[in-house]
């Protein structure tokens, strides 16, 4: 059964992320399941520290991509707004080059607030980074921003 409560596809997602930080970074959704979303990121110039390894604020742009997407998915956008809260992430591989891909799913989806876990993994389906983010959800008509 799936969690979203409107359909949409993942050129939904991605047209309405164009000219953001996003598409910056070359975010790309590339999958919509029952109760997660998947996108990837390459790890180029864009994304990439003075090191040569994937940077890991472009990581945690990742996970707070798709936690927040996800979370925004889950209520009537009509009357709430989700944004993040608080996010942690641990980084446990670096990368050179190619691409990772970035898995959202939540671990608790309440009125208030939500928690989501983002997995991010490289072409191997090794564990770059893990991260979890907790969502404010707040009444869109009291939102000043």
């Amino acid at each position: 059964m799936s969690i979203w409560l409107q359909p949409f596809t993942v050129d939904d997602l991605n047209k309405f992320q164009e000219q953001t930080l996003v598409t910056n970074l070359g975010i790309r959704y590339t999958e919509v399941g029952e109760d997660y979303l998947k996108a990837v990121m390459p790890v180029d110039a864009r994304t990439k520290q003075p090191a040569g390894i994937l940077h890991g604020g472009a990581s945690v742009a990742l996970a707070e991509t798709l936690g927040s997407t996800g979370a925004n998915l889950v209520v009537d956008r009509k009357q709430k707004l989700c944004v993040g809260l608080d996010i942690n992430a641990n980084h446990v591989r670096a990368m050179r080059s190619g691409q990772v891909t970035g898995t959202a799913r939540p671990l608790h989806i309440g009125g208030s607030t939500q928690v989501w876990e983002i997995r991010i993994t490289n072409d191997e389906e090794k564990l770059v980074c893990v991260s979890r983010i907790t969502i404010a959800v707040l009444d869109r008509s009291s939102f000043q921003g």
